[in-house]
């Protein structure tokens, strides 16, 4: 079965009635029993459509402002089989006859097992990850712009591809992350490239410059026989300018502002302002992003049917296990709450993460599935963390004050109160839209080691970046490229190969260690503690922080030393969690641990115990 849109034959000696289809194929045994199939060809509103299959109703034949797009219903029945369903075009004298696949689900609904806090995420961007051997012979096959790799401009193509990623598994499993989130690869025909991936051109194929559909799923089914999962990055509130909607539009709503001189004025607060203007959330929410990505409308319903149909499409075509949905509260949030229903309704396991980038606590917890604080249930289940990100460089390098430091972390962590489930929080320090945790070449490894233990062992989903392992840093300021460098040893020519210690600085393969003993700890040793246990936590005194993770009879207790003196912590102050006479081993490695009246912490200090 392909999975490539190609051009459909019509009747002998005449041009083609339609010439695309979307979705490519489809599935009997679905959830959903409304199949959508969009037709594009020249005048293809005005022809007639008859189907032909067992089980399978046309129940609408939908035509909007634009004579060259047709929208199909149809009603699949629960007892439909797979097979080959012949539509039938009339148009004038013309006739074309497609044979659209209804193919056999692989597995049932329940199966697709999403990510959740027993993983660890490892945020990649495939052009600046690694480069492999390309599958397609024309990596440019079928686009427009065609602008070759500069990997000395920070802001083109660097080459990286979906092979890269396949070839690096090993590491990465190795390393001991458990999860992969993929910057969009979905097709970019942009001018300049868009090696980003944020500019959708077309929402059925990979960028032949990254790879083939085939070579998506291969990546799914490798990742999955390493015990890895993968979530896919889409994104459902804009398009790219690119995209041939824009040349020619299904529906003159299709777009919200059209016209195109109306940005968003990035003030997300609008959504959730009690007092807030009409003109000021129709500029949150319908602006464009930017001038290359329009702004889609979410409330045109056969827009949101194009949309989910679409996720169902991936999910069900690759075996993903999630989705990140990017620029969340800026689409609709109906819309959205729509779709994210019809996704998890299809995929009951299955986990979506918005962005929803706020600086406070209440911002986020306004979208997570089941929020007090929304009139409107937004079914999203998982969020994001932003506040640990814009203030974690304070919370790990600043002395504790009363207001500070790890106080000022203790204070983050007490708002969870706000969150219907805090388990399902994504947790980062940064991510490939912020500045590097680190902003240049640490002196030493204390603070940075802090921050990646908090969290890979607090509430929540973690997520790293990748070259974290190898202290990767940079700002954005001047361009978001010195952000998403290039990982050393992922292309060919490289000088330096990251990959393998031998390539690594001391002080890289220092933090490689302590990172990939932490993460297979966690994977391996502590993961239900992690990912089930309660927190508890203690106010920070004399700069020291201190938390316990507690399953059952199992307990992992952090303390973190937030100064650059040595400090003695009384244990009588944490009997609750640290009885008399209990029995301890530092994590990971497993050593003795010999409880007295009080504990030492060394400068900077981040001990793990465990009782298990």
């Amino acid at each position: 079965m392909l999975t490539s849109l190609v051009l459909l034959a019509a009747s002998a000696g005449s041009s083609p009635i339609v010439n695309n289809v979307e979705p490519p194929y489809w599935w009997t045994g679905m959830r959903n029993d409304t199949l959508q199939i969009m037709v594009s060809g020249p005048g293809v509103g005005n022809a007639s459509v008859s189907a032909d299959y067992p089980g399978v109703t046309l129940l609408q034949d939908v035509t909007l402002d634009n004579p060259d797009y047709k929208f199909l219903y149809f009603k699949i029945s629960p007892e439909t089989k797979p097979g080959e369903m012949a539509l039938n075009f009339k148009l004038g004298k013309k006739k074309q006859t497609i044979d659209y696949s209804l193919l056999e689900r692989k597995k049932a609904g329940e199966d697709h097992k999403g990510f959740d806090a027993s993983d660890v995420l490892y945020l990649l961007m495939p052009d600046r990850f690694a480069k492999g051997k390309a599958a397609a012979s024309d990596p440019y096959e079928g686009l427009r712009f065609k602008a070759q790799p500069d990997r000395n401009n920070p802001n083109a193509r660097h080459g990286g591809n979906i092979q890269g990623i396949i070839d690096h598994l090993d590491y990465l499993q190795n390393l001991g992350v458990t999860a992969l989130w993929v910057c969009p690869v979905l097709e970019n025909d942009m001018r300049g490239g868009s090696y980003h991936g944020y500019a959708t051109t077309n929402y059925y194929r990979i960028d032949p410059r990254f790879g083939t559909n085939e070579e998506w799923q291969r990546l799914v089914a490798e990742a999955e026989k390493r015990g890895m999962k993968v979530v896919m990055d889409m994104i459902f509130n804009h398009s790219g300018s690119e995209h041939p909607w824009m040349e020619s539009m299904p529906a003159k709503d299709w777009y919200n502002h059209p016209e195109g001189d109306v940005l968003t004025n990035f003030r997300l607060t609008t959504v959730h302002d009690p007092y807030v203007s009409d003109f000021d959330k129709d500029a949150t929410v319908n602006g464009w992003f930017v001038s290359s990505m329009p702004d889609l409308n979410q409330r045109n319903p056969h827009v949101m049917k194009y949309l989910t149909q679409n996720s169902i499409w991936w999910v069900e075509s690759s075996g993903i296990n999630g989705i990140r949905m990017d620029t969340y509260p800026y689409a609709d949030m109906n819309g959205m709450a729509s779709w994210a229903k019809d996704v998890m309704t299809e995929y009951p396991n299955f986990n979506i993460v918005g962005e929803c980038w706020y600086a406070n606590e209440g911002g986020s917890a306004f979208w997570q599935k089941g929020s007090r604080l929304n009139d409107t249930e937004t079914e999203l289940p998982t969020v994001m963390d932003f506040r640990l990100s814009i203030d974690g460089r304070k919370f790990f390098n600043d002395e504790t004050t009363p207001w500070t430091g790890l106080n000022g972390l203790y204070d983050h962590l007490s708002m969870d109160f706000l969150f219907p489930d805090p388990q399902k929080i994504l947790t980062f320090l940064d991510n490939h839209d912020t500045d590097r945790f680190l902003l240049s070449e640490p002196e030493n490894l204390d603070s940075w080691k802090q921050a990646v233990t908090f969290l890979l062992t607090s509430r929540g989903i973690p997520q790293i970046y990748y070259g974290t392992e190898l202290l990767m840093n940079g700002s954005k300021e001047g361009s978001d490229g010195y952000i998403r460098l290039d990982f050393p040893g992922g292309f060919p020519g490289d000088k330096v190969n990251a990959f393998e210690a031998s390539g690594r600085t001391p002080m890289q393969n220092e933090a490689w260690d302590y990172l990939s003993g932490l993460l297979r700890w966690r994977r391996d040793v502590a993961n239900d503690v992690i990912a089930k246990g309660q927190l508890k936590h203690f106010m920070p005194i004399n700069c020291a922080y201190v938390y316990e993770r507690r399953l059952g009879d199992k307990s992992v207790i952090v303390m973190i030393n937030g100064t650059d003196d040595t400090l003695d912590l009384p244990i009588d102050r944490y009997s609750e969690i640290l009885p008399e006479g209990s029995e301890w081993t530092i994590a990971p490695a497993g050593t003795p641990f010999e409880l007295g009246k009080d504990i030492s912490l060394k400068p900077r200090q981040t001990l793990i115990l465990q009782n298990f």
